[in-house]
């Protein structure tokens, strides 16, 4: 019978499959360069508004798969836990993986909505709170985001304009936003993401829960069945008692809360070409970019999930080694424990789960 060590050995980094992605009916904002631009090879349907793909997710929703075997992915991790997660992941989130990342291009506003911590206890058995961050790719001219309250803003303002029907984004800081901004968004933060803006976003869900999202207003929106704009359709549902208590009315306002989400990029030096850039750590994940064209090893102390949007890169090395180019994504067990990149006008980001000191330090990153 082979041992633990023997399985660790053989495991090495595996593409996921590339076309995860959420139908237009769950995400009717969505844009068109999921499928023009960063996935034009996989059969998706140029003209189709796609709002996410699911690069990485054990998330009962839309599990990512193993793109050789079509495995899911929670199956494999959960068949030696240790060896794909490292043993501080496994045993603080019992052996599966806490870290969705998602590909998202919004072609209008998505609805301004709010995230539960972990441990709401308004959560059922099967429901996660979801931080999340936001790594823009792309913004069109005047794109932005819209973060937090704006000064002078509670939870009366709030309600006053839910009860009057009255545009909720003019309470809420707009930020226009560039290629390479890094934003952090808390448990209890009021947000949403502008039209005309492409993004890598890695969230915390715990392991095998759907990660909620409360809606507070859709921007006076209707639908029809196939999730296309239509002012005879019915409007998205909203959640506006949940989210109103899930909100963190004490968090600052204005553009002091805007500068505490604001992440700054820290280049991290390395002789091998390939430029490395520190994006955000917080006590549930990491991520970086590996971007241009060189050399970088590094060491794996857990799992990592890459996503490669531009470029092409070889991972690993001998007859292991493995190709991944624009649109595809990747993870990296723990028990390689090193990892050799070689990159080509790459555009890649590494997105890693980490494990807090407690089970829910830390709620709002």
């Amino acid at each position: 019978m082979p041992t633990a060590s023997t399985r660790q050995q053989r495991l090495d980094v595996e593409p996921l499959a590339a076309d995860n992605v959420t139908p237009p009916t769950r995400t009717p904002w969505g844009g068109l360069r999921i499928a023009a631009r960063y996935k034009p090879g996989i059969g998706l349907p140029l003209d189709l508004p796609l709002g996410e793909c699911w690069e990485l997710s054990v998330e009962p929703s839309f599990p990512s798969r193993l793109a050789r075997s079509g495995e899911r992915l929670d199956q494999v991790i959960a068949r030696d836990p240790v060896a794909w997660l490292g043993q501080a992941v496994s045993e603080r989130y019992g052996g599966q993986l806490p870290l969705l990342v998602k590909l998202l291009d919004s072609g209008t506003n998505l609805s301004v909505q709010v995230h539960p911590a972990d441990d709401d206890p308004g959560l059922a058995p099967d429901e996660s709170g979801k931080p999340e961050a936001w790594i823009v790719l792309e913004a069109a001219p005047g794109a932005g985001i819209y973060l937090g309250l704006r000064e002078g803003v509670g939870r009366a303002e709030v309600e006053a304009a839910l009860d009057a029907n009255a545009a909720l984004d003019a309470l809420l800081n707009f930020v226009p936003v560039a290629p390479g901004d890094v934003y952090e968004v808390g448990a209890g933060t009021v947000h949403a993401i502008g039209a005309g803006i492409t993004l890598v976003e890695p969230q915390h869900v715990l392991p095998g829960r759907r990660g909620l999202t409360y809606r507070l207003w859709d921007w006076g929106r209707r639908y029809d069945l196939a999730g296309r704009p239509d002012p005879r359709g019915r409007p998205r549902e909203l959640h506006l008692a949940r989210a109103l208590a899930v909100t963190d009315w004490q968090a600052l306002r204005g553009p002091a809360f805007v500068d505490g989400c604001r992440r700054q990029p820290r280049r991290i030096a390395n002789p091998g070409g390939l430029e490395r850039w520190h994006l955000l750590s917080n006590p549930f994940f990491a991520a970086e970019r590996w971007s241009g064209s060189g050399e970088l090893e590094i060491d794996v102390e857990g799992l990592i999930g890459l996503v490669c949007v531009g470029g092409s890169a070889w991972l690993g090395s001998g007859a292991n080694r493995l190709q991944l180019g624009s649109g595809e994504s990747a993870v990296v067990p723990a028990a390689l424990a090193r990892l050799a990149i070689e990159g080509h006008d790459l555009q890649l980001y590494a997105c890693r789960p980490l494990a807090p000191s407690r089970p829910h330090d830390a709620g709002s990153a």
